[in-house]
């Protein structure tokens, strides 16, 4: 009691000031621009974006060929630990376009979408994700020469 008095006493003759403070308003972001970023970051994490920060390689290397000419090279051949960063961004890419593909699939399945765009989603989906894998593979054959090639 005693205490309660003694925090009241400087409100005897204070005067509490009206204030008027808004509540800052928060408008969230619209689910594509949450999407965008998130793949954007799938993208550069695909890619080997943190590798490339921390090792830092070159962006595209050079070999030499039989005839003595430098000649420019995408990949950093026989290391699969290894990447040069235009390497990793096609890699990347392609994993990309994959993902694309499924998502272009999953929206096909929609209820109010019309029979001929279900099929044109269709398609473009399986496209997308047939090229993302054939190129993946073609990129790993680059990386590794004879890689999946039967010794016959």
């Amino acid at each position: 009691k005693k205490m309660d008095s003694l925090l009241e006493l400087p409100f005897h003759f204070l005067r509490v000031p009206q204030v008027r403070v808004k509540v800052p308003s928060f408008s969230y972001p619209s689910p594509m621009v949450v999407f965008v970023f998130v793949f954007l970051s799938y993208f550069l994490v695909l890619s080997g974006i943190i590798y490339d920060v921390i090792v830092e390689p070159p962006s595209i290397g050079s070999t030499t060929d039989e005839k003595g000419n430098v000649r420019p090279v995408a990949f950093l051949q026989y290391r699969v630990n290894g990447q040069f960063i235009i390497e990793g961004l096609s890699a990347g890419a392609m994993f990309c376009l994959g993902a694309l593909g499924f998502i272009i699939l999953d929206k096909s399945n929609g209820k109010t979408l019309p029979t001929k765009n279900k099929y044109a989603f269709i398609f473009v989906g399986i496209l997308f994700i047939l090229i993302s894998y054939n190129l993946c593979l073609v990129f790993l054959r680059m990386k590794i020469p004879g890689y999946m090639v039967s010794a016959s």
